[in-house]
């Protein structure tokens, strides 16, 4: 699977992730906002618990910085939705949010900078992330 452009508007698309397939949401700010120079990851809770792209605090965290100008980009933990994979207790969802991050900042023009966001098990993630990547 070759990675997918950044988009332009609202969309939902599948992503080469480390065990297959990664279902990713990427939502814009409105029109009438100024958008920031930034994308932004958000990673959701776990995914034994039902933790998705979907729970109602990451669709929230994704609102707030896309009121603020922020485009987000969310996705599914492997297992997830239309994800491919299995469940790996940690270790294969930090590869999950590498891929993500990876994508976000590689494919977008307009991105300067990248910020990660996350609920419960996603906060978890997303910090191992940036522990290993502080740049």
């Amino acid at each position: 699977m070759s990675l997918p452009e950044f988009p332009t508007q609202d969309t939902v698309l599948q992503l080469a992730g480390p065990a297959g397939a990664l279902e990713v949401a990427v939502d814009f700010p409105a029109l009438d906002a100024a958008q920031l120079p930034v994308v932004a990851v958000v990673c959701h809770p776990l995914s034994t618990e039902g933790g998705s792209l979907h729970n109602k605090v990451v669709t929230m965290a994704a609102r707030a910085l896309r009121e603020l100008g922020v485009p987000t980009v969310r996705f599914n933990f492997r297992g997830v939705g239309r994800s491919q994979g299995n469940f790996d207790h940690g270790a294969g969802e930090l590869s999950d949010a590498a891929a993500a991050l990876d994508w976000a900042q590689s494919i977008n023009p307009d991105a300067r900078a990248c910020w990660i966001a996350g609920f419960s098990f996603g906060a978890w993630i997303g910090m191992q992330l940036l522990m290993r990547r502080p740049e």
